[in-house]
């Protein structure tokens, strides 16, 4: 395994990661050959135009593809377990604690049948934490800045604001304080001002956690603003890495 220099070894090491869609009962490459290692803290931005494998790259990482996709070849080791291949058991265990995941469309991730308690809820249930749940939901909504989180606890993902739906997104994907946060653009459908307060909140809950965090986006200046080091893809491949001042100043791609 690959260390830094003060012997720190990374969180998440992903090796020729390549994933294939079926499509027409044919299997068509959508993502070749991505390689990265994600150090403890780190923020790593992903970048590209639409299209270019983004997303698609981050789901494998978490094995979170779609039905009709699946990784074909590569490794995704993450605190030293294999996940590709991983059982579903395993990726259970490793999704929340381990690996948390936040969408860009909050209202088609979030179950639009249970009250925004219950669903913070479950990611607790889900992995035996004992204690009281509702009041856990409240200081997690109260901590990503939610107002009346003892009203909102028993609202259902409609009757919230996109800029709140988001919040408790991220209330719910930094629930168990995860090694690594996957974020896949996370503020495309909302407002440049509430835009700059998620991203604000993803960056101080990240540090105040410890958790490494890679975030995708289209979006250039929200990446060099957020982001130490910079990956750029494009027709589903890495064509360009290094720190975020090298990749703005001297760009090869």
């Amino acid at each position: 395994m690959t260390t830094r220099a003060d012997g720190v070894a990374p969180v998440l090491q992903v090796r020729n990661l390549s994933v294939a869609y079926q499509a027409n009962r044919q299997w068509l490459d959508v993502v070749h050959d991505v390689s990265f290692d994600l150090w403890p803290g780190e923020s790593l931005g992903i970048v590209g135009e639409s299209g270019s494998g983004k997303s698609t790259a981050i789901l494998g990482v978490a094995g979170l593809v779609a039905n009709n996709g699946r990784v074909t070849e590569g490794s995704v080791t993450f605190a030293g377990q294999e996940l590709v291949g991983a059982s579903r058991e395993v990726m259970r265990s490793v999704h929340g604690p381990g690996i948390g995941m936040l969408y860009q469309d909050s209202l088609r991730a979030l179950n639009p049948v249970m009250r925004i308690g219950d669903q913070i809820s479950e990611v607790f249930v889900a992995h035996g934490v004992s204690g009281d749940h509702m009041a856990t939901a409240v200081e997690l909504l109260t901590s990503v800045g939610i107002p009346e989180p003892e009203r909102r606890i028993k609202q259902y993902p409609h009757q919230l604001s996109g800029g709140m739906r988001q919040r408790v997104m991220t209330a719910i994907a930094l629930a168990m304080s995860p090694k690594v946060l996957l974020a896949d653009e996370p503020t495309t459908a909302l407002d440049v001002t509430i835009q700059a307060q998620i991203l604000e909140l993803i960056k101080q809950r990240a540090t105040a956690t410890g958790t490494a965090t890679v975030l995708v986006s289209h979006d250039l200046g929200v990446i060099a603003g957020l982001c130490e080091r910079v990956m750029v893809m494009y027709g589903g491949r890495l064509v360009e890495q290094g720190p975020s001042e090298q990749i703005f100043a001297d760009p090869k791609h």
